[in-house]
């Protein structure tokens, strides 16, 4: 099998893993023109600072050992199967460099032999990329659960972030359709990343020449839809991974039916609307000072598929609403929806100054299309409506209340 072909199936086969933020393409060069995304394994990430880089991504084989029901890669699937050589790897990766297609490598592996062994060949790929190549690109690698931890630990050295999948958000999930996989050795090697990053920071601090150990952090992945897991046990365990692991970020997949398998839930799209609510639950974790059951509980425990997170959490909390624009603290102004983090900090700078006005949060960049319904400027509510549950949800939903019977609403409601 040429070189070509091992590079269609294993691209291919790499697009189900969704944690370097990827957005696929299929732009075509044309003639006089600069530049080309079709080719296979060609993907996009974003940067802290907001830079969109392009990755190769590609998975180093395809050949697994492992059964688990909602892969297609799995023992039993009847897929093409390739398998690269580290030379191989290192090919690519320099030939698109040099051709500017790409700013680095994302490099996964499906479990082939053993995990030491599958993690001794990635350790080897990266390690003479760097070392012999002199490759300074990015370099994404995931690390194989189960692997021995001195593997893991020297190919830290190597590369600029490394991810460990959990997948199934639940020890039952991972029971039924992954058996080999365990929860238990899945987070050992987490811990085992995490432990290292501390260990290298310190030796920084100490001696300035000191190697850097996955600069970029670590993340990791759940599947959304293949368990009937509540949004509730994966936002709970997305917030127990950032305290206790100190992710960079949780990515969510959502479920692709690509088996029969009467294991799983039989569905003909993917949830992709639940995975966008759960990315923006998220956020909330990260960013806005929300915790995982504030959010939802075991009476709400799935995220409502209209409205996004925070709009629906200001729903069911109306009592403490609508606040005071000029007076709200700091936290509070993040819970109203249409503020974000930015607009935040610039109306809690803005009015040292002098008391905003309606008009003036136009100008920091409130959304005031959501905003309105939810605060006061001066004292003076420009919501319009009932501030009542239903009335406010129809509003934020762009809808006309159903039960409104043409009630005629006064200023004075």
């Amino acid at each position: 099998m040429d070189l070509a072909e091992k590079l269609k199936i294993l691209s291919a086969a790499a697009k189900y893993d969704v944690s370097c933020s990827s957005s696929g393409s299929n732009r075509q060069n044309i003639p006089g023109g600069v530049g080309n995304a079709a080719y296979s394994g060609i993907c996009h990430s974003w940067t802290d600072d907001g830079r969109c880089v392009s990755l190769l991504k590609i998975l180093f084989t395809n050949d697994c050992c492992y059964n688990c029901a909602y892969c297609v890669n799995r023992i039993t699937s009847d897929i093409p199967r390739a398998s690269f050589t580290p030379e191989e790897v290192i090919e690519l990766t320099i030939s698109f460099y040099r051709r500017n297609y790409i700013e680095g490598l994302f490099l996964s592996s499906a479990i082939y032999r053993s995990e030491d062994y599958t993690m001794e060949q990635l350790l080897r790929t990266v390690k003479k990329l760097r070392g012999e190549y002199k490759f300074n690109g990015y370099i994404h690698l995931k690390a194989i659960p189960g692997a021995d931890l001195k593997l893991i630990s020297e190919a830290g050295k190597y590369v600029d972030r490394m991810s460990v999948n959990i997948e199934l958000p639940s020890d039952r999930g991972l029971k039924l359709l992954a058996p080999r996989k365990k929860k238990e050795i899945i987070l050992k090697s987490m811990g085992g990343i995490t432990s290292y990053i501390d260990q290298y920071k310190e030796e920084r601090k100490l001696f300035k020449h000191a190697p850097s150990f996955v600069p970029a952090g670590q993340s990791t992945q759940l599947i959304v839809g293949a368990t009937p897991d509540c949004d509730l046990r994966i936002i709970k365990l997305s917030e127990s991974l950032y305290r206790s692991f100190n992710l960079k970020r949780v990515y969510y997949s959502a479920y692709v039916p690509v088996s029969d398998d009467p294991k799983l839930p039989s569905i003909t799209n993917p949830p992709l609307v639940r995975e966008n609510r759960l990315y923006q639950a998220d956020w909330l974790l990260r960013f806005y000072g929300f915790s995982a059951g504030e959010l939802l509980s075991e009476n709400n425990p799935n995220l409502d598929l209209e409205l996004d997170p925070k709009a629906s959490w200001a729903l069911r909390n109306l009592h403490l609403f609508p606040i005071e624009i000029n007076k709200a603290d700091y936290r509070m102004l993040l819970r109203v929806p249409g503020i974000g983090v930015k607009s935040a900090k610039r109306i809690a700078a803005a009015r040292r100054v002098g008391s905003l006005g309606y008009e003036d949060l136009k100008k920091i960049g409130v959304v005031l299309k959501r905003a309105r319904y939810f605060i006061t400027c001066r004292g003076k509510y420009y919501g319009e409506t009932a501030f009542r549950p239903d009335f406010l949800r129809q509003k934020l939903l762009d809808k006309v209340p159903a039960d409104s019977g043409g009630e005629q609403l006064t200023m004075f409601t």
